[in-house]
């Protein structure tokens, strides 16, 4: 699947899999988590600061593993990765991307509202 095709398939599918109350409070902190752990880690690995990159990596894990409890309690699941190339685009692209997207378009305050 192409970087585009990705994008927008998971910008299609995003309401249907982020309909929960619990999960979207869930990423509204953990997405920015996830960001800040990610940042920090490069930081971290540019400086030479392995505890850091250490501390990071674990902000990172603690955030993909807040949203994937989210995900369980989901009406509709997610898809399924297809391999682990595919899970880390997903998962990046999501935090970095579409989530955000998500939130500016006003999609994340309108799934809330009429959240189940």
């Amino acid at each position: 699947m192409t970087l585009a095709r990705l994008l927008e398939w998971q910008w299609q599918g995003y309401p249907r899999y982020h309909g929960s109350r619990t999960n979207l409070l869930i990423h509204i902190v953990a997405v920015p988590l996830f960001l800040a752990s990610n940042v920090a880690l490069v930081f971290a690995l540019l400086r030479g600061a392995p505890w850091v990159a250490l501390a990071a990596a674990g902000g990172m894990l603690v955030s993909l593993a807040l949203q994937g409890r989210g995900h369980r309690i989901e009406t509709v699941p997610p898809e399924p990765f297809s391999g682990p190339g595919q899970a880390v685009a997903r998962l990046f692209f999501e935090q970095w991307l579409t989530f955000p997207r998500f939130v500016l378009s006003g999609g994340w305050w309108r799934a809330l509202v009429s959240s189940r």
